[in-house]
């Protein structure tokens, strides 16, 4: 639309427009109140806290990122390894077990052939012209079970007062006392010896020796004492055995 100002000197009324905003009067105000130091110090330490912020933000993420994974790793490996720990403990348990009954066996096993050693080497040791008429046991018979022997279980305690250490583990000790009749003394002294001798056998002592008579003849009768000795591992020799089962 065209207007045409037909009155000279009029003026168009121009529009306020409220308070006008100046840039640059802006950025000289600016550049007045930067040149305050404590201004200068106070935008340098909001801007130093807000990047020490970010590091610590990132450096935390990163952290809780690594624990996470880490969690689940662990996680993830507790569940693959939980029965494989299960197993262990079971297979420990079977170890154990047949442990035990190794040791009962051992024990049984290692009580079981002292007679037979001992009669042997008593035979072996026998010279000419000696005779035995007995051969017996004189220490305490232990009552204690294979398994207290063995370590695997506690004896029960034994009512009275304690006895002595010493005398304790003498009574552990098998001893026994033949008696015997020869007609020559050289040849129990020779047969004394043989049993000193022995790998299983100690501490053989005459107790008494008589003169008797025997089918109208005299003979010498003698008591001796001895003690079963451990023999030493190199001594024994084991022999495998088999049983062929069809």
């Amino acid at each position: 639309m065209i207007e045409i100002n037909l009155l000279p000197g009029a003026r168009k009324k121009t529009r306020s427009r409220g308070p006008s905003f100046s840039i640059g009067d802006a950025l000289q105000g600016l550049q007045s109140r930067v040149r305050d130091p404590w201004m200068i110090s106070a935008v340098a330490g909001v801007a130093v806290g807000l990047v020490a912020i970010g590091a610590m933000w990132t450096l935390q993420s990163r952290r809780e990122s690594s624990l996470i994974e880490r969690e689940q790793k662990a996680v993830q490996d507790s569940t693959r390894y939980a029965s494989v720990i299960a197993e262990r403990a079971k297979a420990e348990a079977q170890r154990d077990s047949v442990q035990r009954q190794i040791a009962v066996i051992s024990a049984i096993d290692g009580t079981r052939l002292i007679w037979p050693h001992v009669l042997d080497e008593i035979a072996r040791a026998m010279p000419p012209y000696v005779w035995l008429r007995s051969v017996t046991q004189t220490s305490a018979v232990s009552n204690e079970s294979p398994e207290v022997q063995a370590g695997v279980s506690k004896a029960a305690p034994k009512k009275g007062p304690a006895r002595p250490a010493a005398q304790q583990s003498d009574e552990n000790v098998l001893s026994l006392q033949i008696v015997g009749n020869t007609v020559d003394i050289q040849a129990l002294t020779r047969f004394m010896k043989a049993l000193e001798a022995s790998p299983f056998l100690q501490n053989v002592t005459l107790v008494r020796s008589d003169v008797v008579m025997q089918q109208g003849k005299e003979a010498t009768e003698f008591r001796l004492d001895m003690q079963y000795e451990k023999p030493d591992p190199s001594v024994l020799r084991t022999v495998p055995f088999t049983v062929s089962v069809r």
